[in-house]
């Protein structure tokens, strides 16, 4: 015997036959039926789980129920309840095998607890109520209209609510065919009328005239169910006799001649439901419009869904609060996922999710999100960015790395220079979840030729951003890309905001520097900013100079001490309240304008504020990138003005960098010298005529040619990088504009005949002038100036030509 039962029971307490879980019941269910939440053991997923015990097999209640079951497997309407699975099987209760049927279906709450639960009240509540009974009258109409079926009880018990609030109609075992048009037809017309309580009935079904009924139109007696469940609903009453049905007091006044039509006395002029939904003005308000217009949203325009999409976020505040995030926001997702919504229907979507949980949010929102990464619409993929704070500490690390990035990574090549600089911005959140692979390997690509970009703004954001995700780097990454972003790139940019960017990137990241890179590498390059045309520049630049100095002199101090560790380690970042205001101006740029036509040519830049933000907005006149290069320190006024870095490479340089790895050329950090660009032969002339005039004793028995290197001046040092990738090379010295030249230890020649002689480009000579600087060209034999200048002669000296 027990080895049966195990049989029957199946293990763990569910039923053999059934791949379900049942769970705990409700409190109510309509017609002697047990309503249970459940679960399938297949996926976990939540059901509903009906269960009828009879008392024996004879049992007619059982035999309604099964009606129910059969009913409801054929039965298939959108506001009819889903049927999943049913079952039959014997179970023990108190020492005794009855048969039970379990119906499956889709998990579903019995209405009257849904409504304690949302507990509406005034017009929100009419609202809604309105959108329930449309679906109960719809699922009536079908069955009365186009399947000439009675469900012969419709009240508030067989109403059952889902998850996204929609309202089903069920309990459809006292559910039969219309026979009014068989005139052969007698008895009974539904089989179980005896399950619908007293209160319910019509007065002919109450008298059994079946004959009156077959007469009457096939809506009559739910017609009269309908009203009998409007005044449940409204009352918050259980209806106890057919009487109660007259006191109208709560009904609302738009629904009463509706009401009254749908209860009247004789069958033929009770009022169908199809009418109900068409004549009365109860049924027409906001919530009901915005949900028909959702679920059609197919066969309307692009005119239509526009409009309607860009006035949903104000409209979505004005309803319910559950009806909206629980009905209209899967819809709404649904759209956006399949193609049906364009990118206004975005804006509305997250504003919805963002009044959920977090929990919540992560279900129901951020799957849709992550699929639209992929879109290739830009209006989408920009929403997406400009709302990506909204949901970007939701997302998962495997998911941005593998499943949105790449994605994303196109936006950093786009011709548009706002969807551009929303790409830059929003990896301030997304990349602390990117894997070092994919940082190393594809970001700082992308970040490197950002720098060099043609609007000004991004080039200044762009150092920002590298500032700021500077700890999510490794070491070997750091010390690779960091002093030449900041100093090589950003510190000699033509525009003003994105040199103060590079100045205050360093001081945020001093920690990452030791204090030979310091004295080397950082501080040449901040002191030539000491004398800068901006005053931004200049304040920020003796700000990092004295931090930069105090570090060095605490690296002094240790290694005076004879601290061992000093030499091997960074130098300490000294506190300064300006370094760590760079995260804070990176997030306040993220607040940039929306661009007006994302298919228009790039983005113009707008002039930068004194906050030092540097959004791209469009629609704006650019300024002329020469007009920022006043910022730069100048000393010869005949000097050409240079323009912003134009090179696509990496920063790394394995002859400037002693910490470059070998390996530079694979991650993308390559060389960063610029193509030469050969000054005038008269722009050299005149740049060597201000420098000073350095003459020395001549020896009694030896004459000498002091000698020394054409220097560029300090605007040049600070712009051009055709030396090596950093600027500061061997022969390469930032004081040589201003200093004077060393005395030579070299002696000349006695016979001024071997002394070489000055050619000008291409083997032309030029006159020279006595008591005065004259550069010899270093072009190279392959006349392409890759090679480094050649010495020029100082001093005052009697130069001795020979005829061809």
């Amino acid at each position: 015997m027990l080895k049966f039962l195990k049989g029957v029971v199946g293990s763990g307490g569910g039923i053999k036959d059934l791949p379900y879980n049942i769970g705990e019941p409700y409190a109510t269910a309509w017609g002697g039926w047990t309503h249970c939440r459940g679960t399938s053991k297949d996926d976990n997923s939540p059901v509903s789980i009906f269960s009828y015990t009879g008392s024996n097999a004879q049992d007619a209640r059982l035999a309604a129920a099964r009606n129910g079951a059969k009913r409801l497997r054929i039965v298939r309407h959108p506001n009819v309840l889903a049927f999943l699975h049913s079952t039959e099987a014997e179970t023990m209760d108190g020492g005794v095998l009855k048969p039970t049927i379990y119906l499956v279906t889709e998990p579903v709450v019995p209405l009257a607890e849904k409504i304690q639960e949302l507990d509406l009240q005034g017009t929100q509540r009419n609202e809604y109520y309105a959108w329930g009974l449309t679906q109960i009258a719809r699922a009536v109409s079908f069955l009365n209209n186009d399947c000439k079926l009675v469900h012969g009880n419709v009240c508030l018990a067989s109403v059952v609510v889902t998850a996204t609030l929609d309202w089903k109609l069920h309990g459809l075992d006292v559910l039969s065919e219309f026979d009014g048009a068989n005139p052969a037809a007698a008895g009974p017309m539904l089989q179980y009328d005896w399950l619908v309580g007293t209160q319910f009935k019509s007065l002919e079904l109450a008298k059994s005239d079946w004959n009156v009924i077959r007469k009457s139109p096939p809506w009559a007696l739910d017609s009269w169910g309908l009203g009998c469940l409007i005044y449940e609903l409204f009352t918050t009453a259980k209806l106890v006799k057919t009487e109660d049905l007259r006191n109208t007091a709560q009904i609302p006044k738009t629904l009463l001649p509706d009401y009254q039509k749908l209860l009247a006395s004789a069958p033929a002029r009770r009022l169908n439901s199809s009418k109900l939904l068409e004549n009365s003005e109860f049924f027409h308000n906001k919530l009901v419009e915005t949900i028909q217009f959702m679920e059609v949203l197919n066969l309307k325009d692009s005119v239509e869904k526009d409009v309607f999409f860009r006035k949903l976020p104000t409209l979505a505040e004005q309803l319910p609060r559950p009806i909206v995030t629980k009905k209209l926001l899967p819809l709404i997702a649904s759209a956006l996922e399949f193609g049906s919504a364009a990118a206004p229907a975005l804006n509305p979507l997250l504003k919805i999710g963002s009044w959920l949980p977090k929990d919540e949010f992560n279900v129901k929102v951020l799957p849709t999100v992550v699929k639209l990464f992929a879109s290739t619409d830009r209006a989408i993929r920009v929403g997406l960015l400009q709302h990506i704070d909204t949901f970007g500490a939701g997302l998962s690390t495997q998911v941005v790395d593998e499943q949105i990035f790449p994605h994303i990574a196109t936006g950093f090549a786009d011709t548009s220079a706002f969807l551009r600089e929303l790409t830059l911005k929003s990896m301030l959140l997304l990349a602390p979840k990117l894997s070092q692979r994919t940082i190393t390997g594809s970001l700082l690509k992308h970040l490197s030729k950002l720098q060099v970009d043609e609007e000004p703004a991004i080039r200044t954001n762009t150092t920002i951003l590298l500032g700021n995700i500077a700890t999510h780097l490794n070491d070997a990454t750091r010390k690779r890309v960091l002093i030449n972003a900041f100093t090589v790139r950003a510190l000699r940019d033509g525009f003003a905001p994105a040199r103060v960017a590079g100045i205050m990137a360093l001081m945020a990241t001093a920690e990452y520097y030791d204090a030979s890179e310091i004295a080397t590498r950082i501080l040449p390059h901040l002191v030539v900013l000491t004398v800068d045309s901006d005053g931004d520049v200049r304040t920020r630049a003796f700000q990092a100079t004295e931090q930069f100095l105090q570090s060095v002199k605490d690296h002094h101090s240790k290694l005076y001490n004879g601290d061992a560790t000093a030499s091997a380690a960074p130098a300490a970042s000294v506190g300064d309240t300006t370094s760590s205001g760079l995260l804070g101006w990176a997030v306040g740029s993220l607040a940039s304008k929306k661009s007006t036509d994302l298919s228009s040519t790039p983005a113009e830049t707008a002039s930068m504020s004194t906050s030092m933000t540097a959004p791209v907005s469009q629609g704006v006149a650019p300024p002329s990138i020469a007009t920022h290069l006043s910022a730069q320190p100048r000393f010869h006024a005949d000097e050409p003005a240079t323009a912003s870095p134009t090179s696509t490479e990496g920063w790394g340089d394995a002859q400037e960098q002693p910490f470059a790895d070998d390996d530079d050329e694979k991650d993308g950090w390559g060389d960063m010298d610029l193509p030469p660009e050969p000054a005038p032969a008269l722009a050299r002339i005149r740049a060597a005529q201000q420098k000073p005039v350095t003459t020395q004793a001549k020896p009694v028995a030896t004459s000498t040619i002091t000698k020394s290197v054409t220097r560029p001046s300090v605007e040049k040092v600070k712009e051009s990088s055709t030396k090596s990738s950093d600027g500061w090379g061997e022969d390469d010295d930032p004081w040589a504009a201003i200093a004077a030249p060393p005395p030579s230890t070299s002696a000349r020649a006695l016979n001024p005949s071997s002394a070489p002689r000055p050619s000008g480009i291409g083997g032309v000579r030029r006159p020279v002038q006595q008591a005065q600087h004259v550069s010899i060209d270093g072009v190279s034999s392959s006349g392409r100036g890759r090679g480094r200048a050649a010495p020029m002669k100082l001093g005052a000296s009697r130069i001795v030509r020979t005829s061809e």
